[in-house]
């Protein structure tokens, strides 16, 4: 291959390692960029669900068909005994865990209820009080995905009694209770329902530009290299 000479006094320059090493990292920026649009999409997604509630289904209607975080759904059934309460969640400044329940609808699929957050007692080794519906309540909630797992993850200590304290919880722990768990859990929509403790969820409205944000990011850094790669192929003559 011969080098192209520019009126410019600079020559065409094929270096192979400057283009694997573009050829390695351009096509991960672009796919990152286009991987941060489509979390932006699902995002906004979300948003118009929250904002919509007209569109709230029966959970044994719904839980037959495709689940979607945001969905909201109501279901009438009773609490079981199998409480997880979920370790390190903060409410200014102040620890707690989150309060996540299996639920037995009348009808339907038995699904995992996030309660809301309680404040942890100051010693340790003791667990908040939980107070449960015994009797047939109808609850109004959203879909949501299981809490995402911290990167040094604990399992619980007393698998003999209930509640239990966990780091997290997994769609195959409530599955090792012989329960057919669905891929979401229910969030309480407010604290007025049945068995709710502070249940204030609210939507990300900074997720949707953040995700944009990162998409731009990726898609320049891209484009960096791509000027990068060229402006260093071409040399001067001589060189």
């Amino acid at each position: 291959m011969s080098d192209r000479v520019s009126g410019s006094g600079r020559h065409w320059h094929f270096d192979w390692r400057l283009m694997l090493f573009t050829g390695l990292f351009l096509p991960l920026l672009v796919s990152l960029g286009f991987w941060q649009l489509e979390r932006a999409e699902e995002k906004t997604e979300q948003l118009a669900q929250w904002e919509d509630p007209g569109n709230t289904l029966d959970w044994e209607t719904y839980s037959g068909s495709g689940l979607q975080p945001g969905q909201p759904v109501t279901t009438t059934g009773r609490y079981r005994e199998s409480i997880w309460l979920l370790d390190n969640r903060t409410r200014d400044g102040a620890p707690g865990y989150e309060v996540l329940a299996l639920f037995e609808p009348q009808q339907g699929d038995a699904l995992v209820v996030n309660r809301g957050w309680i404040q942890a007692p100051r010693r340790r080794d003791e667990l908040p009080e939980i107070s449960t519906p015994p009797n047939v309540v109808t609850l109004i909630g959203r879909l949501s995905d299981y809490p995402e797992p911290p990167v040094l993850m604990e399992t619980a200590t007393d698998l003999t009694q209930w509640p239990r304290r966990v780091q997290a919880l997994t769609r195959s722990d409530v599955a090792a209770l012989g329960v057919d768990a669905p891929s979401l859990v229910m969030r309480l929509a407010d604290p007025d329902q049945p068995g709710a403790y502070r249940a204030d969820w609210s939507p990300d409205y900074m997720g949707t530009q953040t995700h944009y944000g990162y998409a731009v990011q990726w898609f320049a850094l891209a484009l960096v290299l791509i000027i990068s790669t060229v402006v260093a192929s071409y040399r001067k003559n001589g060189k």
